[in-house]
């Protein structure tokens, strides 16, 4: 059985074919070019899922299902984006658009990061679980969780934002309308911002050499970067940051004590430098620290394949 998976974000659409062991066999790629109306975007992604079946070898009357993987809040019921604001999208009828453009009538959709969360439990870094939560650290905080092999929804389809749960009351203002939530502190933006504010505060930091003076350079590695040269103000950076990732880590683990949380993103590019100190943080202040069964911490293993794959497995 044969399944494509569409991972639509505002810059690009990306397609892949999966086979039965979520093995990506044919692949297409167009230009999201958001935003613009709804329909040529989704013309696209349909011409995107045609290039990918042929890279395959294939045709259309071998896909058994097609699922989409989308920014913003998704009726799965029937088949809407209600709103996604980096594609300008308002109660888009995507499965209609695309069964049109298609031909096809099993088509899913879900929102982008529960997309990640179900290819990460299936065939990355949660396969074999039971109870999985991918964590995502970028522009902001992204989440999913999955409970035996089925993404939590809730009475809405928008379960799972751990990212815009509060950890500082009244904190740093965040872009969904409340202050200091998780996102506000542990995402590569609030890195980045954290970075620039520590380099002006600190002119002789190394961070000003690693960017040439150029402050719009800095990005979510500079602090990790200079910290491995040795930068006293880089390394405070980077504690500080961490202990922000270990508050909201700590809260989801408090809740859910999933057997494995999964770090994405281009920090988890950090590995272990980001791992070793983060899990120290949370093993000292989790609510089950007598337990002897623990939530494995680590980093995601699919990378950028893990929406299109959790998109291929949708059926719902």
């Amino acid at each position: 059985m044969f399944r494509v998976g569409v991972d639509l974000g505002g810059t690009n659409i990306a397609v892949g074919v999966i086979d039965d062991n979520c093995n990506i066999i044919g692949r297409g790629k167009m230009k999201t070019n958001a935003p613009r109306h709804a329909k040529a975007i989704f013309d696209d992604v349909a011409t995107a899922i045609r290039m990918a079946v042929a890279d395959a070898n294939l045709t259309l009357y071998d896909i058994a299902s097609i699922g989409i993987g989308t920014p913003g809040s998704v009726n799965k019921s029937i088949g809407m984006i209600d709103y996604a604001n980096n594609l300008d999208f308002n109660h888009v009828p995507a499965k209609d658009m695309l069964a049109e453009a298609l031909g096809m009538d099993k088509i899913y959709i879900d929102n982008d990061a529960n997309c990640a969360a179900l290819g990460e439990a299936v065939a990355g870094a949660g396969k074999g679980k039971k109870s999985f939560v991918a964590i995502t650290l970028g522009t902001g905080v992204g989440s999913g969780i999955v409970i035996d092999g089925k993404i939590v929804v809730g009475c809405n389809y928008a379960a799972g934002e751990c990212g815009h749960m509060v950890i500082n009351f009244d904190g740093e203002q965040c872009n969904c309308g409340r202050r200091g939530c998780w996102e506000s502190y542990a995402s590569a933006t609030a890195l980045i911002a954290q970075t620039k504010e520590a380099m002006k505060n600190n002119v002789d930091s190394i961070m000003w050499d690693l960017v040439e003076d150029n402050i719009g350079r800095v990005s979510g590695r500079t602090a990790f970067d200079a910290m491995r040269k040795g930068d006293a103000t880089a390394k405070v950076v980077v504690d500080n940051y961490i202990r922000y990732v270990a508050i909201g880590l700590i809260n989801v683990i408090n809740a859910l004590q999933p057997d494995v949380v999964c770090i994405g993103g281009g920090i988890s590019h950090e590995k272990e430098n980001l791992l070793i100190p983060l899990r120290k943080h949370v093993s000292r202040s989790r609510y089950s620290i007598y337990s002897d069964v623990q939530t494995e911490i680590c980093c995601a293993e699919l990378g950028n394949d893990a929406g299109i794959i959790g998109a291929a497995l949708l059926d719902n």
